[in-house]
């Protein structure tokens, strides 16, 4: 009776609009208020336990150095650098749109900040050009997604913490998919750019490609550095994002000299300001799993999975149709904190090993980033372009769909995605 209440509770403080940290919140406090024997104060120890995690310093670490990549215009010198390689094909600003999230990737692992920071140059470059509202702001929100599957990503970090399974293993993992996403991604470009006539640049020469090069060497060693680093055993993911964002502040300042002293406050607030939301919700999300713990909905997942279903492929399937369902009014972080301890049990009854689970979470929930109604990236892209969210949502299936056949790709295919980690560090599996 009271987890029929909660749950409708759950939907209709949805319903009405309030943020899911804190629907989370209230359901959890509501939850365990009816319970005599677990004591209110369960709610802010919960809270406060979830976050006192060392790998959890990784979030906002990764966010200011996203942040600090924004303010130094490192983001204007990828792009200058993906046109010298892409420019010259039909669609070409549209490629190095693909192409420059893929390198923003490598160093941010922060989708909504890529959203932000290329959206404000490329979406309105791209209608001056010529593209159509619509195609700009789906091109510039759906490559984003490609933030949290190549490494370093947020959300890996998120879930190896919570498998303690290794964050080495799930980057590894996330760099084939994600290439393979920014590249079908450019496929359907192409299609777009022929039957529209899209313009192109003029082939840039190999002095100029050089220059940009040379130019982007500092930005790019970074994810090699973070990457290498952390399959090497030299630093931790956290100590890896420390790195990245002392790294970041070099370059810009430094190197580039796009990047003042006055402006780390301001990077610092933002920073905050975007971690707290992520971090309150993944706080939120613990005192919930403590409710959840109490309904026992581990066991009844393993008991309604072990009487109903007996194929391998069709518990993939339902996780997978589960978490597309879940990522459209909840984000990544919560997402995980509340379910993989639930499903991860489950998984390994069929022979589903944590770090292949790992990777078709990250890449379904990253779906999540451009359906609405939470679609973080696709609303940031819609507010840039100054386009309605249905027309925005229509604009990005196309690429939605390129990360689900992916997706599917990775999740019955598993050697696509582990062929290159095997390669480079079989010990880490």
């Amino acid at each position: 009776m009271i987890g029929g209440l909660l749950v409708g509770l759950f939907i209709i403080l949805m319903i009405i609009g309030i943020p899911i940290a804190f629907v989370i919140g209230v359901v959890a406090m509501v939850g365990i208020l009816n319970i005599p024997y677990i004591p209110t104060v369960t709610v802010p120890v919960r809270m406060l336990n979830g976050l006192d995690s060392f790998v959890l310093i990784a979030v906002p670490l990764f966010i200011l150095a996203a942040n600090l990549m924004n303010k130094g215009q490192i983001s204007q010198k990828l792009i200058d650098f993906s046109l010298s390689v892409v420019g010259h094909i039909r669609g070409g600003l549209a490629h190095a749109n693909i192409l420059v999230s893929m390198l923003f990737a490598g160093v941010s692992g922060a989708s909504q900040a890529d959203t932000a920071g290329v959206g404000k140059i490329l979406i309105p470059n791209m209608k001056k050009q010529g593209y159509d509202t619509e195609n700009a702001v789906g091109i510039t929100a759906a490559s984003s997604t490609i933030g949290v599957v190549i490494p370093p990503s947020i959300p890996m970090i998120i879930y190896a913490g919570l498998t303690n399974v290794s964050v080495g293993a799930l980057f590894l993992v996330g760099i084939i998919p994600g290439i393979l996403v920014g590249l079908g991604m450019m496929v359907v470009v192409y299609m777009f750019a022929m039957k529209r006539g899209y313009p192109t640049y003029q082939r840039a020469s190999f002095k100029n490609f050089m220059k940009q090069f040379f130019d982007t060497i500092p930005a790019m060693l970074t994810p090699v550095i973070l990457i290498g680093g952390i399959i090497t055993g030299i630093f931790t993911a956290t100590e890896a994002a420390a790195f990245a964002s002392l790294y970041t502040v070099f370059v810009a300042m430094f190197f580039y000299k796009t990047l003042k002293l006055k402006d780390i406050p301001n990077i610092l607030v933002d920073t905050l300001t975007l971690s707290s939301l992520s971090l309150f919700a993944l706080a939120a999300a613990n005192a919930l799993g403590e409710l959840m713990s109490y309904y026992q909905l581990s066991t009844w997942a393993e008991q309604f999975f072990a009487n109903n279903i007996d194929s391998r492929w069709v518990f993939i399937l339902i996780i997978i149709a589960f978490f597309l369902f879940v990522g459209t009014f909840m984000d990544a972080i919560p997402a995980m904190i509340l379910f993989i301890p639930v499903i991860l049990p489950v998984a390994m009854t069929f022979d589903v090993s944590p770090i292949l689970l790992g990777i078709i979470t990250v890449m379904t929930l990253a779906v999540g980033l451009v359906t609405p109604p939470y679609g973080l990236c696709l609303l940031l892209a819609a507010k840039i372009g100054r386009l309605s969210i249905e027309r925005s949502f229509g604009a990005v299936l196309p690429y939605i769909a390129v990360i689900i056949v992916v997706l599917f790709a990775v999740a019955f295919f598993p050697q696509l995605a582990f062929y290159l980690p095997e390669k480079i560090n079989p010990n880490l599996f």
